[in-house]
């Protein structure tokens, strides 16, 4: 109720899933696959029903352009058996390579998307003369960011997950969130653990991991990309791996840090009421939410599940 009331002064034209609307449809999706409520679905269905009547046409990213509020809302539309609906919005989303990879579509244009994404990241790795050191390099704004909404691919090459940095161009590793170094690594390490079968993986997540409890309380706010919500994922997605309850318990400890909020000193964040940048409850209640459902941590985009099925 809190969180609906914030959301009267939120942007009305920001549709995006990472500030936007779609967000908070995301989150309701989430709590329906939780709770089986039925209002939780509807709630996602008014959301993004606002998102689309906003689109501009001018992105093509999840995150940020016109194919988040549209997977989600073909998602949406699915599980309230409007097939027509749901149809719709899969047809609207931008053709390959920029195909959202969420959605129920075929093997090669999954394989065109991939390709266009290796394909970029070689490319302005051979431009800036930075392929011995990051193969795979990409920019966001015109700065090479380390971390999950810019630059996840080139992390694992740039330096130790001990110490990542903001940027290729600022070596500090001060910010430690979602958004900035060892929080998303440790999702792409865990994955490429579970493809490749090689400890070396599981042992820089780990390594990533420490580095999150030493310095991943930050003073910012309690979301996702900005802050603890998100760095607690980390630690629930090493416990699912591992069975360590070091990780549970730290996840719990994160947890309480969120539940908290405002007894810390924290900031008040630029978009209190967005998902992904810092979300004051909404990206706490989707973390929480996550424990119930066997340890599963869903963390949207990244292992969130919006197939048709």
């Amino acid at each position: 109720q809190q969180m609906e009331e914030g959301l009267k002064t939120a942007d009305p034209h920001d549709f995006s899933t990472y500030t936007g609307w779609t967000g908070i449809a995301v989150l309701y999706l989430q709590l329906h696959r939780v709770s089986h409520e039925p209002s939780h679905l509807q709630r996602a269905l008014d959301y993004v029903k606002r998102a689309m009547r906003i689109l501009n046409g001018r992105k093509v990213t999840f995150l940020c352009g016109d194919a988040g509020p549209l997977a989600v809302g073909a998602v949406v539309h699915h599980r309230l058996n409007n097939s027509s609906d749901s149809k719709d919005c899969v047809s609207l989303v931008p053709p390959p390579p920029f195909n959202n990879l969420w959605l129920d579509v075929s093997s090669s244009v999954v394989s065109a998307g991939v390709s266009s994404i290796l394909d970029s990241g070689q490319s302005l790795s051979s431009d800036q003369k930075k392929t011995e050191r990051c193969p795979l390099l990409y920019q966001w704004h015109n700065k090479q960011y380390i971390g999950a909404p810019p630059t996840a691919s080139q992390a694992s090459t740039t330096c130790s997950c001990r110490k990542l940095p903001l940027l290729l161009s600022n070596e500090t590793d001060r910010l430690v969130h979602w958004c900035h170094g060892a929080p998303v690594v440790v999702h792409m390490l865990i994955m490429a653990y579970k493809v490749f079968k090689e400890d070396k993986y599981l042992k820089e997540a780990s390594e990533c991991a420490e580095l999150i409890w030493q310095m991943g309380l930050l003073g910012k706010a309690t979301a996702f990309a900005t802050a603890h919500a998100g760095n607690g994922y980390a630690f629930l997605s090493l416990y699912k791996v591992t069975q360590d309850k070091k990780y549970l318990y730290r996840t719990c400890k994160f947890a309480e840090w969120c539940l908290d909020y405002g007894t810390h000193g924290c900031r008040i964040p630029d978009r209190p009421y967005s998902l992904f940048e810092v979300l004051l409850m909404g990206g706490t209640i989707h973390f929480l939410s996550s424990w119930p459902i066997q340890m599963l941590p869903v963390f949207p985009p990244l292992n969130f599940d919006l197939r048709l099925k």
